[in-house]
């Protein structure tokens, strides 16, 4: 099994980071060549993908665990492809973020690790943009959403 890593830094509450990564329905916001990510309940989601010039379709789980700021996440299939994510506070409005991807296929060249980098930048850009824009607005950013959203269900 073949394991990539990488760790950035992110100018955003380790909070608001994880609540907006932690909606399934914003990958497409920064992985891509994602479609489509429809929460399906509980821990599976639908998704579609561009993957080498074709739309794949396939059934994934997200797992979050709030208390510890992390994302486990996978997708059935020939390459037994599964990550998981970490956010660390790393000073009140910095965080730390580390994603680990394993798979059974071995890339070639550094292609896995640079589209990881690319991946993990675009991660902490669009939350950061959504964190500034709801400041701006006076909503609250994505903790706050997850408040309203837990309190109408």
């Amino acid at each position: 099994m073949t394991e990539y890593r990488h760790s950035a830094t992110a100018d955003i509450p380790a909070d608001e980071l994880f609540a907006f990564l932690s909606h399934p329905e914003n990958l497409p916001r920064y992985f891509p060549q994602m479609k489509v990510a429809e929460p399906q309940g509980g821990d599976s989601v639908h998704v579609e993908a561009e993957v080498h010039g074709h739309r794949v379709a396939s059934e994934a789980w997200l797992h979050t665990d709030p208390g510890t700021r992390s994302l486990k996440w996978g997708a059935e299939g020939p390459d037994d492809y599964h990550g998981e994510l970490r956010i660390r506070e790393d000073g009140p409005a910095t965080s730390e973020i580390t994603v680990t991807l394993h798979s059974v296929r071995e890339a070639d060249g550094d292609e896995v690790q640079q589209g990881l980098e690319r991946t993990v930048a675009a991660m902490t850009h669009a939350a950061s943009a959504d964190a500034d824009v709801e400041a701006a607005e006076g909503q609250g950013g994505w903790t706050s959403y997850d408040d309203k959203r837990d309190s109408s269900s």
